[in-house]
């Protein structure tokens, strides 16, 4: 309900060309625009709003967290500003001043502003990283060194860089052959999914039958076989492949889908296990969690369904679908990863082909319809 009554918020605002600045109120970004296009006779189209001290763009979400009084440049289309002679250089006293207040979880309106504006850009970093380093050495509570910790590791994020010239750090623990953090990314999805293959391939073990066996592994076999054809789906790791096609984003970024039950991760977990060593690793415990389970359910649906028929009538891609592909797997954290029965069914409508069954239909027509005329 609240929502509706925006805080009217004081600026003051002025041209690049000029150093006079007027004071503008206004309760959000578009107002500002309007208002200060007015005053400062700017067309309104394709004119934007940057911080005075160092150019940072202004959104409208980050408008809302500039304390009152905040010094704005207003640009048209064209212009861009990259600050304030005089603030050239990262202001180390409040980067150490953002990265304490936020590793004491103190959050006023300034330093929130603060902390928005230190996030949005790169050009802070080594000083916000000298600034945590010099912060962690000082202090002893534990909490607080992992608050920094974690900063610091995604500061030091390399995340852009690919080849294993440029990041040896990265590649340590990693067999020589691979030569890009993609190539090793897409070997790593591809060593989970023949996991699955495999536990497939073991379920031959408790078949007593030897036909019921032998039809097994030739099932077995080709379900191998469209997994090799589909490359073991090592793509889903790979920022390089197509959107459609990976499950990161283009720098390396994975969401947690969340549990099995749930839409989304209510704790939106992230990591980019190409920005640093650390996080490869830590990546490692992420799991492709099968919504209908692996073991418990679709195994066992496909032991049954080749007691009373043969291969043919059986739809190896459904299964194919459901033990290897995001058709039903989830890239969930750890936390995310409910390990006890998901009690979620194969579908029966989908286990047999519909052509199959369609023959034996007409099949039975035809005896009937044989029977009768005898």
């Amino acid at each position: 309900m609240f929502g509706f009554f925006k805080k009217i918020k004081p600026v003051k605002i002025r041209t690049c060309n000029e150093s006079r600045k007027y004071g503008i109120a206004a309760k959000d970004l578009k107002e500002l625009l309007k208002k200060g296009c007015k005053t400062l006779q700017l067309p309104e189209a394709g004119a934007h709003v940057c911080l005075y001290s160092d150019g940072t763009k202004v959104t409208e979400e980050f408008f809302r967290t500039l304390p009152d009084h905040t010094e704005l440049v207003l640009l048209s289309s064209e212009q861009t500003w990259s600050g304030s002679k005089r603030n050239n250089t990262p202001n180390t006293f409040l980067t150490k001043q953002t990265v304490y207040v936020f590793s004491h979880h103190l959050l006023p309106i300034s330093v929130m502003c603060d902390i928005g504006h230190l996030l949005s850009l790169d050009q802070h970093t080594d000083g916000l990283i000298e600034a945590a380093k010099e912060l962690l050495s000082g202090t002893q509570s534990p909490k607080r060194r992992k608050i920094l910790t974690d900063l610091l590791l995604n500061l030091k994020d390399r995340s852009e860089v690919e080849s294993r010239e440029e990041d040896e750090e990265w590649f340590k623990g990693i067999d020589t052959r691979f030569k890009t953090k993609s190539a090793y990314m897409k070997f790593n999805c591809e060593s989970r999914i023949r996991g699955y293959m495999k536990e497939v391939d073991d379920a031959t073990k408790t078949i007593q039958k030897a036909k019921d066996r032998a039809e097994f592994l030739e099932m077995s076999k080709c379900l191998a076989d469209m997994l090799k054809a589909a490359k073991y789906n090592g793509c889903y790791f790979d920022r390089t492949e197509k959107e459609r096609n990976r499950l990161c984003t283009q720098e390396g970024w994975f969401t947690c889908q969340g549990p099995f039950d749930q839409d989304m991760c209510q704790s939106l977990h992230s990591i980019n296990p190409y920005g640093s060593r650390e996080s490869r690793i830590v990546f490692s415990t992420w799991n492709l969690d099968h919504r209908i389970e692996k073991k418990r359910t679709i195994i066992p649906a496909l032991l049954e369904a080749l007691q009373n028929h043969k291969i043919a009538d059986v739809n190896l891609t459904y299964f194919y679908g459901l033990l290897f592909t995001t058709e039903n797997l989830k890239l969930v954290h750890i936390v995310c990863h409910k390990k006890g029965a998901h009690n979620l069914l194969c579908d029966t409508k989908k286990t047999f082909r519909p052509a199959t069954n369609t023959g034996k239909t007409n099949h039975r027509v035809k005896e009937k319809k044989r029977r009768l005329m005898t």
